[in-house]
């Protein structure tokens, strides 16, 4: 009797064991540069691909506009002024505390319009949590 019990004791756990499934990483299904497409005369929905861990207090973006422009990263744009820390939550609201980088090369410049970079999509990766673009 005892081994029997043992026996349907052992083949409920190798049974729960064999049916468990992997984990679904689910922001694979997500696509930060939806609502990008925006500007000040057409609202797209009026986004940013903020790029932080959950619940992070500061955001990362690559900003196509200028400084203190409420629309920070424009799908249209071709070139990157920067990389932008931000708080900001919406184009409506301005951000506080906020500062853009921008690796370069050579002489140091300083005004953004002058240090942006060409970039293109297709050489661009954007995930919640990871972002990677081609600079030339």
């Amino acid at each position: 009797m005892r081994k029997s019990i043992f026996l349907f004791f052992l083949f409920i756990v190798f049974s729960v064991y064999a049916n468990a499934q992997t984990e679904t990483d689910y922001t694979q299904f997500v696509n930060p540069l939806m609502g990008t497409d925006s500007e000040f005369a057409l609202s797209n929905g009026n986004t940013y691909p903020a790029i932080a861990l959950p619940w992070a207090m500061n955001f990362w973006t690559a900003q196509t506009s200028k400084m203190n422009d409420g629309w920070c990263y424009s799908y249209d744009a071709k070139k990157i002024r920067g990389f932008k820390q931000t708080h900001q939550p919406s184009p409506w609201i301005n951000d506080y505390a906020a500062f853009s980088i921008m690796p370069v090369t050579g002489k140091l410049v300083f005004e953004e319009k002058n240090r942006a970079s060409w970039f293109s999509h297709k050489a661009e990766t954007v995930l919640p949590h990871y972002y990677s673009v081609y600079l030339a």
